[in-house]
């Protein structure tokens, strides 16, 4: 599976901690990466100043489902359950 044009649910709902180029302090959930691209995608997939994190977010059903608007429920679901109190 490749990534969907235009969906973009990866670099926009979870929160990194881990610097990324143009935003060294990371990103919180819900605010779109600087490396998003206008088409919905990461300017930044296949390199390697990708952030660990975001490079095992992988395309695939699991995590994806069939639309963006599926990718955007499980990442948040993951995001929920990952977040320290």
């Amino acid at each position: 599976m490749s990534c969907r044009a235009g969906c973009g649910a990866c670099c926009v709902v979870p929160s990194i901690s881990s610097p990324i180029p143009g935003m060294p302090g990371g990103k919180p959930a819900g605010v779109p990466c600087v490396q998003l691209t206008a088409d919905g995608l990461c300017a930044l997939f296949g390199d390697p100043r990708r952030p660990a994190v975001c490079d095992a977010l992988r395309p695939e059903p699991g995590m994806c489902g069939d639309s963006r608007r599926d990718a955007v429920r499980r990442l948040r679901a993951l995001e929920a359950a990952t977040r320290t109190p």
